[in-house]
């Protein structure tokens, strides 16, 4: 029975909310946790209630991080709360139950020289070095999440308006403007990209616009493989992730005056306290408009 609940639940999140596979593999291995917690206290799913909840993310404190506990919780919430939605329980045991207490880890942004020298080192000689100096300006210049990119198709492009259209978490749409070096890389890239596909090889997608170098859909790890043989080619002293870019692209914009409601719409962040995490400004920063602009300083 229990099983039925949670395909329905399921299915509902990949239609009705668009879920990502990663977030219903997510979700389905939650439940299935929960479920091995409480079959050794013979206790059913739908028989579950708020102390038998704390008793679980109790346990989970042990070898889990909060974060993890987190997502836990969340789906719990999610699962029952879509059980109490369609009459089969009467009640949320898992709403009462507080999130545990997040760290605010943030990657450091890239400073501003060593992003440049990121975006000039990929060789142009190169047919692929093409495609990573488009990859690279794409990510940082447009914010971009790596999955977002990876998505992109030769369609997602309108470059006579100089925008990409993007499609972000929850299957929602954006246009995210850029700037006249990316746009001018990706006609570099787009000019010479069917050499990868003039050979046939399994798993080739001419729709896509970045490709690997059989012609197929580049992945979220490739990138990060790729950007890693960057970071040792120049030398830099510190490790980079497709994320750090866009975090950087945010950071850099906040930096340069940008109203943090622009850079909110830019990255596709649904709520304002998200783009304020990603875009912390420093002391010194903060000290600086304060001397500037207080009739007192």
């Amino acid at each position: 029975m229990e099983d039925a609940h949670v395909t329905g639940f399921l299915r509902h999140l990949e239609i009705g909310r668009a879920a990502s596979k990663h977030t219903l593999a997510a979700y389905a291995g939650d439940l299935r946790a929960f479920a091995a917690y409480l079959e050794p206290q013979k206790i059913e799913l739908l028989k579950a209630t708020h102390l038998h909840v704390r008793g679980f993310l109790g346990v989970q404190a042990v070898d889990h991080a909060a974060t993890s506990r987190a997502r836990r919780l969340a789906a719990l919430k999610a699962f029952y709360g879509y059980l109490v939605r369609r009459k089969v329980l009467d009640a949320n045991p898992a709403a009462r139950t507080r999130t545990p207490k997040l760290p605010q880890r943030l990657p450091r942004a890239v400073p501003v020289d060593e992003t440049f020298a990121l975006m000039d080192a990929p060789d142009l000689e190169r047919l692929l070095g093409l495609r990573d100096k488009a990859i690279l300006e794409v990510l940082y210049g447009g914010g971009l999440r790596v999955s977002e990119l990876v998505g992109l198709n030769l369609d997602s492009l309108d470059r006579t308006n100089g925008v990409v259209r993007v499609l972000g978490k929850g299957q929602k749409e954006r246009l995210c403007p850029l700037h006249p070096t990316a746009l001018e890389a990706i006609a570099l890239w787009v000019a010479r990209r069917g050499e990868l596909l003039a050979r046939p090889h399994q798993g080739q997608d001419p729709t896509a616009l970045f490709l690997n170098h059989r012609g197929g859909r580049l992945t979220t790890r490739s990138i990060g493989r790729h950007l890693d043989a960057y970071v040792l080619k120049l030398g830099l002293e510190r490790k980079l992730s497709p994320h750090a870019l866009r975090h950087s692209f945010a950071t850099h914009l906040l930096a340069g005056g940008a109203d943090i409601r622009v850079i909110q719409e830019l990255l596709g962040h649904a709520s304002l306290s998200t783009t304020q995490r990603y875009t912390h400004v420093g002391f010194e920063q903060l000290q600086q408009v304060y001397d500037k602009a207080h009739p007192r300083a």
